[in-house]
């Protein structure tokens, strides 16, 4: 069985999960709980996001703290985070994974439904970055690891709204990571190419062929799981990454 790395400093640190109770955000859960933080996760799904945390508890003996919150209220989420301040502490990582790739026709896009996909995908990354950042002031530094996505950089054309949003991260990304930097917080992002979660198998890759295609363009043939990219934000989360900032890491098994 194939060992992965433990990180030590991340043991007894208060870690935020975005969108972490399914798919990327729950291995991203999992993966921290593995490492020892003192974990909190917010989420829309309350079955799913309740049976991941008893999940948690039985495996590693410490139940993770989970809030409902939907993330494109602004308000609901300052609130949240108050209360995790309240009871955690102050975090040292924070991780914005939640979000939501809904196919669109371009030509059909109204308004409302841009406004939409910008809020779940985009807003929300923003203002949680806005009401964590005092509180890694207030411990002396911390990390915030923002999802984008190779779809942007590939331009998928079923995705033009979620692939502005994606793009809007990493310049997000930059800008706070210039912004913050002198009070020792790091700002990167992690763009994914294509991972087969349950949801995504479900609505959009019923066809093993399509996956296959995507497969076929990678340089490396194994499919990437959500736990490839929570062990690229364990990274990024912890001390061994204290001197990465302002980046966007690719994880795509080379694909082109």
């Amino acid at each position: 069985m194939i060992g992965f790395t433990r990180y030590a400093s991340l043991e007894g640190r208060t870690v935020i999960v975005t969108g972490g109770g399914s798919g990327i955000g729950e291995a991203f859960t999992r993966a921290f709980a593995a490492n020892g933080a003192r974990l909190a996760f917010l989420d829309i799904d309350v079955a799913a996001s309740e049976a991941l945390t008893e999940a948690i508890a039985r495996e590693h003996g410490a139940r993770p703290l989970f809030l409902r919150c939907d993330l494109t209220d602004i308000a609901a989420l300052r609130e949240a985070f108050a209360e995790l301040h309240g009871r955690l502490g102050p975090a040292a990582v924070l991780v914005n994974n939640a979000a939501n790739d809904q196919r669109q026709r371009f030509e059909e896009i109204t308004p409302e439904e841009l406004d939409w996909t910008m809020a779940v995908n985009f807003r929300h990354v923003f203002f949680a970055a806005q009401a964590v950042v005092p509180q890694m002031r207030e411990r002396g530094g911390g990390s915030i690891i923002n999802m984008s996505s190779c779809a942007w950089l590939n331009g998928v054309a079923e995705l033009p709204a979620y692939t502005a949003a994606k793009a809007a991260i990493v310049g997000f990304t930059n800008s706070l990571a210039r912004q913050v930097g002198p009070d020792r917080i790091r700002v990167n992002a992690i763009a994914p190419a294509m991972v087969i979660t349950e949801r995504q198998r479900r609505l959009w890759y019923q066809d093993e062929g399509r996956i296959a295609a995507g497969r076929a363009r990678q340089c490396l043939p194994d499919a990437i799981e959500p736990a490839d990219i929570a062990r690229m934000g364990l990274f990024l989360a912890a001390d061994d990454s204290a001197l990465i900032t302002k980046q966007c890491l690719i994880v795509s098994a080379g694909s082109r």
